[in-house]
């Protein structure tokens, strides 16, 4: 019997417990989590500072879930050494836990910036750190939050819903310059805004104080509760000790081994053809290639990279970017509509005929067909304008049901298609949480419920039952 031992319990190990198990009910699987909580999604976490969810209600996995499918969970955890040699794991309690197949999905940390002060502030990483954060908004009068990419404006928007004014603070000239270009920044600030949050980008922070944070050049901006969210790093020490390469994150082929044919990494520490990927869509996706090796269900499965579409998920705020959203007028055809008052901008980045890159602010119902369109480098239509505007007649984007076809992705970070939804409403899933529940469309990023809902209230229109 193999004897797997996955090191990690979030959200790319806990779903590789799943996927083995899907596959195989007789391997020995032991997964053990620094983290003293269940599994949850990390994704969400940004809904539980804005109190529209509770912790209960970000869980991945039940807790009598191991013991019904024979997983061995150690949680709170510590592994603190991989001893190649005998092929064991070392815990900080003085456990020797033996492997065959070892898998290190020990995701990425908070990255706190080397300023005076910056011990005392909250990161924005876990759901230790969300409870912490709502315990100190309780009694805050004002926040700061330093950071403004995904995380940050989450965590900003968040906190900015439960009624406590907020500063945004964020080094480069506008937020999410990694996905966004300058205007779309420019104009998401705006949103922000107007939704509570005030935004100041182009500023250094120079030191964290007891009553807010001092910029360079010697301003303060008052906050008794200050939340970093600059970003984050792979967790590599392990894999490093061990003497597994390692450049930015752990290095993987496309087995996602390691130089260590038996040790494997997935995730956020895991490096790919040069990249980490820090979204939880690549992680799923290389969870399910191990899954399918370490058991042999598939032995040809191999992980070819992820093609990114970003989500932001604040309440009040819309926004879609995917692919190469910096390119000009220079580079590619960029067809573009922009509408400040609205807080509307619209970007297409047309290469070689095809969809390169795209950012949609305000408004996203077009993004399940670029999304499509990107992920397949299929060709874009003659007239691309007409992708900007699903409800233009003639268009060939069409989000509602009737004109969408089964082969659309629904659910990026599950990989759904409306075809499979089709199909698992015919079994007998009648509602949103049981289509869920057989294709786990939705659980990701939570983005694409509404087009689930819409499709699973079209068929159920059709067939005349009342939901």
């Amino acid at each position: 019997m193999t004897r797997l031992v996955i090191v990690g319990n979030g959200m790319a190990g806990a779903r590789l417990v799943s996927e083995v198990r899907a596959r195989d009910k007789h391997v020995k699987v032991t997964v053990i989590g620094a983290e003293t909580w269940q599994p949850y999604n990390r994704v969400l976490l940004s809904n539980v500072v804005a109190g529209t969810m509770l912790p209960d209600q970000v869980r991945l996995l039940d807790p009598a879930w191991y013991a019904d499918h024979s997983v061995t969970a150690l949680l709170g955890v510590e592994v603190t050494a991989i001893d190649r040699e005998t092929q064991a794991v070392l815990t900080a309690d003085g456990r020797r836990e033996p492997y065959d197949v070892l898998v290190l999905a020990t995701g990425s940390e908070a990255v706190v910036p080397p300023v005076p002060g910056a011990a005392g502030a909250m990161a924005f990483r876990t759901l230790d750190d969300c409870r912490a954060i709502l315990a100190a908004a309780g009694a805050a009068r004002r926040a700061v939050v330093v950071g403004g990419g995904l995380l940050g404006i989450e965590a900003a928007r968040g906190l900015a819903g439960r009624g406590l004014p907020v500063t945004l603070l964020h080094l480069a000239g506008h937020l999410m310059e990694r996905q966004l270009d300058a205007e779309a920044g420019l104009m998401l600030g705006e949103t922000l805004a107007e939704l509570g949050v005030e935004v100041r980008t182009g500023v250094v922070v120079e030191e964290i104080l007891g009553d807010g944070v001092r910029l360079a050049g010697g301003e303060t901006v008052g906050a008794d509760l200050v939340v970093l969210a600059c970003g984050v790093r792979p967790v590599t020490g392990l894999a490093g000790d061990a003497g597994l390469e390692v450049a930015r994150g752990i290095v993987v082929d496309d087995e996602m081994r390691t130089d260590d044919p038996s040790i494997f990494a997935i995730g956020e520490c895991a490096q790919h053809d040069g990249t980490v990927y820090g979204l939880v869509a690549p992680a799923w996706e290389q969870a399910a290639v191990v899954a399918d090796l370490v058991t042999g269900a598939d032995k040809t499965s191999r992980y070819r990279g992820s093609r990114l579409v970003t989500r932001l998920k604040a309440r009040s705020v819309e926004l879609a970017a995917m692919g190469e959203t910096h390119l000009t007028e220079d580079d590619a055809e960029v067809v573009r509509f922009s509408h400040r008052a609205r807080g509307s901008y619209r970007k297409l980045v047309i290469r070689d005929g095809r969809l390169v890159g795209a950012i949609l602010l305000g408004e996203t119902s077009a993004v399940g067909t670029l999304t499509q369109l990107f992920d397949r480098g299929s060709p874009v239509p003659a007239d691309p304008a007409g992708l900007l505007f699903p409800g233009i007649s003639g268009s060939a984007v069409a989000e509602s049901p009737v004109r969408m076809p089964d082969a659309v992705k629904v659910c990026q970070c599950n990989n759904v298609t409306k075809g499979q939804i089709r199909a698992c409403w015919e079994s007998g899933a009648r509602d949103v949480e049981a289509v869920a529940a057989a294709t786990r469309a939705t659980t990701g990023c939570g983005g694409c419920r509404d087009v689930v809902e819409g499709i699973v209230g079209w068929l159920c229109e059709q067939e005349g039952i009342s939901v």
